[in-house]
């Protein structure tokens, strides 16, 4: 799916601030209002913008840790282990994976004992490797295109 340099610079308008209104961002990339919108309508056509969300900033919300969770769910449990997965709130995000761990996720926590609470309802259907979030050099950008 080939993007040309007007579409690059919306979706890195876009990425900077989401909420940006149509007129600045028609500014900015010289277009018109409506070819603008117009050009937002089609890359969301194609797949190319999925949705248009909000960054918040966990510690605000009393979550001052985070957590990573290699996932290893013991024989037959699989499907109770990702179902156990996304009915815990505390995971933002998980990746089913290959090799010996089946799934990544992304834990937000309170505290240690937090995470021990958690990690004691998983150990009964798999085994974890968690390490423990000091800072996040980069964060979630967009591939390069």
């Amino acid at each position: 799916m080939s993007l040309d340099d007007t579409d690059r610079r919306i979706l890195i308008l876009l990425q900077q601030d989401g909420r940006m209104a149509i007129k600045p961002l028609a500014e900015q990339i010289g277009l018109s209002s409506p070819a603008t919108s117009e050009r937002l309508r089609r890359l969301e056509e194609r797949g190319v913008i999925r949705s248009f969300g909000m960054d918040v900033e966990p510690r605000a919300l009393g979550y001052p840790m985070q957590a990573l969770v290699r996932i290893r769910p013991m024989p037959g449990k699989l499907q109770a282990v990702q179902k156990l997965i996304e009915n815990t709130p505390e995971f933002g995000e998980c990746d089913k994976v290959t090799g010996e761990d089946c799934f990544i996720g992304r834990l937000y926590l309170r505290s240690i004992e937090h995470l021990d609470h958690i990690l004691d309802r998983i150990t009964d259907i798999a085994e974890t490797s968690t390490a423990i979030v000091k800072s996040q050099p980069v964060k979630r950008r967009l591939p390069p295109f």
